[in-house]
């Protein structure tokens, strides 16, 4: 039986493994199977080998996508810019497995953000500074688009702002606007960002990474100022596909 799975904490919100699941039915492959490696811990993640003999390739979410570069073999380069993996593949070699990272999150992002794009969308800020930020980022400075990112941390970097720094002034001037957080996601589905949503209009596009629930309160609060606004579902499914790729190149 081929392996393949998600390594994260919690993992009740996520789509992942019924997406593969409904992959392997519909395309007849019944020796392969997706779990879901729910850990409280990155350091548990070597333990998931001992439990599948043949993990064939895996994916990585919140909060891991930074910690689990330190667990792989290889970084592939465009991974090691975004500075964050969500893919790994597992080589059989004859030293054993040796794990390299991909992120195919720019390539879902890219993919699912660019249609919603116009002219006028030259600037952009970014709710949340954490591992699914980093493929955000990536993409806006390959789009030419300026950004600053909302952070909760104590130390802030270059191109952050404290989220009660950001006025209406920032919201009108940033017409890009997007959730990299899970504040959102199911079940507390009753939270979102503090930001003057007030300010949005109908020039603005929201991206939300958050998938379950279909639609967010962010996204909510933005389509009554009338912006477009989009959830992280179709972003998922082209990452999946990117990472199906890599597992079986």
């Amino acid at each position: 039986m081929k392996t393949f799975g998600l390594v994260g904490y919690p993992l009740g919100h996520s789509f992942s493994k019924k997406y593969f699941t409904e992959k392997f039915e519909n395309e007849g492959l019944v020796d392969h199977q997706y779990v879901n490696f729910e850990i409280e811990s990155i350091a548990k993640f070597p333990g998931i080998f001992d439990l599948y003999e043949n993990i064939a390739g895996l994916n990585c979410t919140i909060p891991y996508k930074q910690q689990i570069m330190a667990f792989l073999h290889e970084i592939d380069d465009e991974a090691k810019a975004v500075g964050a993996v969500n893919t790994v593949k597992i080589l059989n070699t004859a030293e054993g497995l040796r794990l390299k990272g991909f992120n195919t999150d720019v390539i879902g992002f890219e993919g699912s953000l660019r249609p919603m794009l116009n002219d006028n969308h030259k600037k952009a800020l970014i709710l949340g500074t954490g591992g699914a930020s980093k493929a955000v980022k990536f993409i806006l400075s390959k789009l030419g688009i300026d950004y600053i990112s909302a952070s909760i941390e104590e130390e802030l970097y270059e191109n952050e702002i404290r989220y009660s720094n950001i006025t209406e002034a920032t919201i009108a001037e940033r017409t890009v606007i997007i959730n990299a957080t899970p504040l959102g996601t199911s079940p507390k589905i009753e939270t979102c960002a503090d930001i003057p949503y007030t300010a949005i209009t109908d020039q603005h596009v929201l991206f939300d990474l958050v998938y379950n629930p279909e639609e967010t309160l962010f996204m909510k609060k933005g389509r009554e100022q009338g912006a477009k606004a989009k959830n992280g579902l179709e972003m998922l499914h082209k990452q999946a596909e990117a990472a199906w790729k890599i597992w079986n190149s």
